[in-house]
């Protein structure tokens, strides 16, 4: 059985991030590997939280907010049965759809994200991804996906924050660059093409673990 790895999704809303999670979870399992499929906001009590001010039945400002997303990714990091540490101790290997960038590019669209990403610290001491995968679609292909695809849009499903957002994983990309293994896809290409290019780089990722 070849290493397990930590891998996380990333992309803004609309890009074929969640999609591509699904392809690479099938993708690993049919090659023989144990894994598991998780994604953030959680649905433990805080994500659920989460997801209520997202859906605009609980309101939080943008603080808040993002403080949420810490405890919510700390038990997803501890939790003792189903946490991040947990699979990866049981051999594991685990495909995250957002993980502590997701925090970095849309909160920082409010508040600095040097602030986020100080009281994200305890997340990435804890447990970084092996790689962390950007799939860089345009906003407007990725807003028009979501008109077609929902009844109604969360909070920060608009156009302008969308670019705004986009802006910022790169500006967060730059800042850490040092610290993180990062890889940017083309979210422009066909689902086919993106999950060919998302194999490959996990395949690299695999070669340079062992």
């Amino acid at each position: 059985m070849p290493d397990n790895l930590f891998i996380a999704l990333e992309g803004i809303d609309g890009s074929g991030k969640s999609t591509q999670a699904r392809l690479l979870n099938k993708n690993l399992s049919e090659r023989g590997f144990k894994t598991y499929l998780t994604n953030e906001p959680t649905d433990h009590r805080v994500g659920k939280l989460i997801r209520s001010i997202f859906s605009h039945e609980t309101e939080a400002n943008q603080h808040t907010i993002a403080a949420l997303f810490v405890a919510d990714r700390l038990q997803h990091i501890l939790d003792d049965k189903n946490g991040l540490l947990q699979k990866l101790k049981e051999g594991y290997s685990v495909i995250c759809d957002r993980y502590y960038f997701s925090s970095y590019a849309y909160h920082s669209v409010f508040v600095d994200m040097d602030w986020v990403i100080q009281i994200n610290k305890i997340c990435a001491e804890l447990i970084k991804p092996d790689i962390t995968i950007f799939i860089d679609a345009d906003p407007e292909i990725c807003m028009q996906r979501l008109k077609d695809k929902r009844h109604s849009l969360e909070m920060y499903e608009t156009l302008d924050n969308l670019k705004k957002v986009r802006e910022n994983y790169f500006k967060s990309f730059d800042k850490l660059k040092s610290s993180e293994q990062i890889v940017i896809v083309n979210g422009n290409n066909t689902e086919d093409q993106i999950a060919a290019e998302i194999e490959e780089i996990v395949r690299r990722t695999l070669k340079t673990k062992k």
